[in-house]
């Protein structure tokens, strides 16, 4: 069966309908006028990008974009502009009159994610990207309590020699500033403070999640990767390093400031760490290194290779972990991961093949875990499917009253085999 055949949305969706029209909703309306509404390039600029996106709102999909991609990448002049969606061939897409813009809506399944890729006078151009089919729990829904977002804060650290770093954070509802909250830190923050305008939706989720009583009330700690004062990019180096250094940081110098706002859990047991890429190989690293701090991971297309090996300097790279693992002394932590087999194989390593390689070590030496291994490509699109559930997962049976519990691999996961690797785009021999 094609994925992208049509399918009834959920009911429950029908509940998400606001007094005030979401802004993605929106902006579908308008593309349901065709590409000559007034007003709709504009309007694609100011709720998705200055090179477009993908709008989903329901089943349907606005792919709509000026065939740009990268930060050096001039806007391609074409005649003919097509999306390919999950492998079928390529579509027509309608140029939208005086702006650099295609589009094409779609109305495809949710529940999935749906691969897709442009192409421009019959050569595909970028890369295959994912996006997301959101189920009912990553809309608004009314009567809902929103959360507050912070303003942006900056500090200089000590412990990294100088770097600044901006940083936000999230407060859900039922969060009271006088007690101490239970929280999560979430890797490359500065993608999630737009709200439903990211792909993970994380406010969202995190609303809907506790209004249902399947998450506790919690701070989100939005960190943003940090430069050096020469102005170097200091991601990598905080991400991607095997250390305990990133995990200080964030104890000794992010949670002070924090807390001058919110009281926050001391307990690792009311603590949750996510990223994805190098943030997820970074959050895993937080909870190796300080489980009595941080005990519940959430790693998505983690990059558990070799970007910050330096043999030189008796430096390990991600790699490690998952023989860390299964030879030293197990961590009392809780461990959600996500990888596809289209994510990256590049000089640094094979990702589909470390994740594998790290969730078969958590198997082994039987860690609370949960694998999901789909068809990601490298972005978010499958954690932001997965969120509502990967959330629920992490936090399952919390229990405010406690400060600590023996993570146990579920009897149900103890009786599956490892993970194996089968070849499905080459002959055997």
């Amino acid at each position: 069966m094609k994925r992208f055949l049509p399918l009834l949305f959920c009911a429950a969706l029908a509940v998400a309908a606001k007094a005030d029209v979401h802004p993605l909703e929106q902006l579908v309306n308008a593309a349901r006028g065709g590409p000559a509404t007034a007003g709709l390039s504009d309007l694609a600029t100011k709720t998705l990008s200055p090179h477009g996106g993908v709008a989903v709102w329901g089943q349907e999909y606005l792919f709509i974009t000026d065939l740009t991609f990268g930060p050096e990448t001039a806007a391609i002049t074409a005649s003919k502009a097509e999306v390919s969606i999950d492998g079928q061939p390529p579509v027509a897409m309608e140029k939208v009159p005086g702006s650099p813009f295609w589009m094409r809506l779609v109305l495809m399944r949710v529940g999935v994610t749906h691969a897709y890729q442009y192409v421009a006078d019959g050569k595909s151009v970028g890369r295959r990207f994912d996006v997301p089919g959101y189920n009912p729990l990553s809309y608004p829904k009314d009567g809902v309590p929103k959360g507050n977002l912070s303003e942006k804060h900056t500090l200089t650290s000590k412990i990294y020699d100088g770097m600044k770093v901006d940083f936000w954070w999230y407060a859900s509802p039922g969060v009271d500033r006088n007690t101490p909250s239970a929280l999560m830190v979430w890797q490359d923050g500065q993608g999630l403070i737009r709200g439903d305008l990211s792909t993970l939706r994380l406010f969202t989720v995190t609303e809907n999640l506790v209004a249902e009583k399947r998450i506790p009330p919690m701070v989100h700690i939005l960190v943003a990767p940090g430069f050096a004062p020469d102005g170097k990019p200091m991601r990598s180096v905080e991400y991607d390093t095997v250390s305990h250094r990133y995990p200080l940081f964030l104890h000794e110098e992010i949670f002070p400031q924090v807390e001058k706002e919110y009281k926050l859990r001391t307990d690792g047991y009311s603590r949750g760490i996510a990223g994805e890429s190098s943030g997820g190989i970074s959050s895993f690293d937080a909870a190796w290194f300080m489980p009595d701090k941080f005990s519940r991971v959430h790693s998505t297309i983690g990059s558990y290779t070799s970007i910050q090996w330096h043999p030189e300097d008796k430096q390990e790279g991600g790699y490690i972990f998952p023989f860390m693992v299964r030879k030293m002394p197990k961590r009392n932590i809780r461990v959600w991961m996500s990888d596809g087999t289209d994510d990256l194989e590049n000089n640094h390593g094979s990702w589909p093949l470390q994740n594998i390689e790290l969730a078969n070590s958590l198997k082994m030496r039987e860690y609370d875990y949960h694998f999901r291994f789909g068809l990601a490509t490298h972005d978010s699109a499958q954690a932001a499917l997965d969120l509502p559930e990967s959330l629920t997962w992490l936090w399952r049976d919390y229990d405010p009253g406690k400060t600590s519990q023996e993570y146990t691999l579920d009897p149900v996961e103890k009786d599956k085999p490892y993970y194996r690797v089968k070849i499905d785009n080459r002959d055997s021999w």
